[in-house]
């Protein structure tokens, strides 16, 4: 499955994973350039919380006592040779402070509103580790998801060879 990152097509790639079976792995390709800067890390962050909490649910929803089978998923940075790009462990830690940041700005709008209240300890609602405390890519592995970080860069500088080296590795140890 492959979506176009704009903000009104992204409906379409969480109805797609919400409904696919055969589903073997993801790769959530980012700018490792754009979420340098605050307004391109929470659009990508906002979009990876909802991503990963259907794919949270799709596990803990699951009707067989096994669930789904456990799913791979590489955060592709891309555009790791330009000079405003974040080296991949801040890819990682800035993800994962943004994301603790989402799911405290989200929880406490509930609470605020009264809505869903009577569902407050349902931990599938919540991200990770029933939402307290800060995000890890860790937490995710109680859900069978394995998330892996790596960087590349489809067009190399001036048109040169492309490095996805790593990302090809992945590919090959989890498909």
């Amino acid at each position: 499955m492959d979506t176009p990152g704009h903000g009104k097509l992204r409906h379409h790639a969480l109805s797609t994973l919400n409904a696919g079976n055969n589903l073997k792995g993801l790769i959530f390709v980012v700018d490792s350039a754009a979420i340098s800067s605050p307004a391109g890390l929470t659009e990508t962050a906002t979009y990876l919380h909802d991503l990963l909490l259907l794919l949270q649910k799709r596990h803990s929803g699951s009707k067989t006592s096994r669930g789904p089978a456990s799913l791979p998923i590489l955060i592709a940075a891309n555009k790791a040779d330009l000079f405003t790009a974040l080296p991949d462990k801040l890819v990682v830690r800035n993800l994962e402070d943004e994301i603790t940041k989402i799911r405290s700005t989200r929880a406490k709008s509930l609470l605020d509103s009264g809505i869903g209240m009577e569902d407050q300890d349902d931990e599938r609602d919540w991200l990770g580790e029933g939402g307290e405390g800060s995000f890890k890519f860790d937490q995710m592995r109680e859900s069978e998801i394995e998330i892996t970080v790596a960087g590349g860069n489809v067009l190399g500088e001036d048109g040169g060879r492309a490095q996805i080296d790593e990302w090809w590795k992945w590919i090959g140890e989890n498909m």
